[in-house]
């Protein structure tokens, strides 16, 4: 069953590579608008879905991600919109080399294949995944969470019906239903040429441990602000609340807080009284304890990542010991610097090994979105063929093409020709 569907997605992805840059934005935008018709029943289907988790007892954070509502619905459309005026990103010249007299070289972006998509309770997850793989010409295979089931299935069902109706292949977009097909789809590496996990830790490391699939994503958020000798208290405060409270259950909200000494007995109270008025859990290090009431932070807390009401605060003597803890206990995914020092700012931005580093802004702005990607289909903290955001030009690759004219290799091994290797200003064209 699994395989016949991989098939079948294979067998789209290379008729993708054929559909215009303007029949995908037709695509695209037939997929708004049928979205937007189709709200009252996509909206019917999630409270449904969030009825039964909440009797189901899941935790609150996941509750607050699995919703779909008005407010998700703007946010898919309007990302939708943001993708209709990107620069299509397959077909364009990355290189192009004269190899000797009419032989050329060039090497030109193309969709990675097929795409499987695991991604737990964000139902406007899979809008954005799916629209980002059409517009970077991919077939898509999407499991999403049991407890999104009804809200993913409709919103499925309408992103199908539109794109058959704008005429782009069918089978480019599949639905998986239970945790069996995605075992089965995880051997299917004949069809299925990249795999993006969105979820827990031990969800992805399962993902990532049982597939010979490569694999693209993060196991953890484990983000961090350190707060820096002499920064701006109220610029360090509102930065720290809104990286920890704006959204505190995805994976770049902040779960770790480093204050320089000097800095404790001046901002960690201010701090305090304002995470007190979003109840928010601190765990810190003993001598964050002896200036602010709070729980005592362990080991344990520096790895974690909460996705919940709980930050740990820890008081460091240096950048370079934040530097260390963040390159020790991080994830690799976003961390950020409240600085006014222009030289511990470049240091903090070049030493600390993660795929988002920032200087004076929430750890939130770490997003496809606000990164004017569109959307994304994930975080990477991989350093191997895309990193940080994913968005469209993260699901595509490339291919070398050369172009001859009756050229072969004796003439040059026999040294009757000679390699130029000339760099051309020239776009591939047939």
């Amino acid at each position: 069953m699994i395989q016949k569907m991989a098939q079948k997605a294979k067998q789209a992805s290379i008729a993708l590579f054929g559909i215009t840059t303007e029949m995908k934005n037709e695509a695209l935008a037939l997929i708004a608008k049928r979205l937007d018709e189709n709200r009252e029943a996509i909206f019917k289907a999630n409270n449904e879905d969030i009825d039964r988790s909440i009797k189901e007892g899941l935790a609150d954070p996941l509750i607050k991600r699995l919703k779909f509502d008005e407010s998700k619905l703007i946010g898919v459309l309007d990302g939708i919109q943001s993708l209709i005026k990107l620069e299509d990103p397959v077909g364009k010249t990355l290189l192009s080399t004269e190899l000797d007299s009419g032989l050329e070289l060039y090497r030109v972006s193309c969709p990675i294949g097929v795409i499987g998509i695991i991604f737990e309770s964000r139902p406007d997850a899979l809008v954005q995944i799916s629209t980002l793989c059409l517009k970077s010409g991919n077939a898509v295979i999407l499991k999403g969470g049991r407890e999104a089931s009804l809200t993913n299935q409709m919103l499925f069902d309408t992103i199908q019906s539109a794109t058959k109706e704008a005429g782009i292949p069918d089978n480019w977009i599949n639905i998986l239903n239970n945790r069996e097909e995605v075992s089965e789809m995880l051997k299917l590496d004949q069809y299925i040429d990249l795999i993006i996990p969105r979820g827990s830790n031990e969800f992805v490391r399962h993902i990532m441990e049982n597939s010979r699939i490569p694999v693209m994503g993060h196991a953890d958020g484990i983000c961090h602000c350190y707060i820096d000798d002499g920064a701006d208290i109220k610029k360090a405060v509102e930065i720290a609340v809104d990286s920890k409270t704006q959204y505190v259950s995805v994976c770049n909200a902040l779960e770790t807080l480093l204050v320089h000494e000097s800095m404790a007995y001046s901002i960690l109270p201010v701090l305090k009284a304002e995470l007190d008025k979003k109840n928010v859990e601190i765990r810190g290090c003993e001598k964050t304890r002896s200036i602010i009431p709070c729980i005592p932070a362990t080991e344990e807390d520096w790895r974690t990542e909460y996705l919940d009401y709980i930050l740990s605060i820890k008081i460091v003597s240096s950048i370079d010991e934040a530097i260390e803890h963040i390159n020790k206990y991080g994830s690799g995914h976003t961390d950020v610097i409240v600085s006014e020092n222009k030289e511990n700012i470049r240091k903090f931005l070049n030493f600390v090994d993660s795929g988002n580093v920032f200087a004076n802004c929430s750890t939130r702005f770490s997003d496809g979105f606000r990164y004017g990607f569109g959307a994304e289909v994930g975080i990477s903290t991989n350093k191997l063929h895309a990193r940080g955001p994913v968005g469209l030009n993260g699901l595509v690759t490339y291919k070398y093409k050369v172009i001859g004219d009756g050229h072969i290799v004796a003439d040059y091994a026999e040294r009757r020709r000679n390699f130029t290797h000339r760099p051309i200003d020239k776009t591939f064209e047939i």
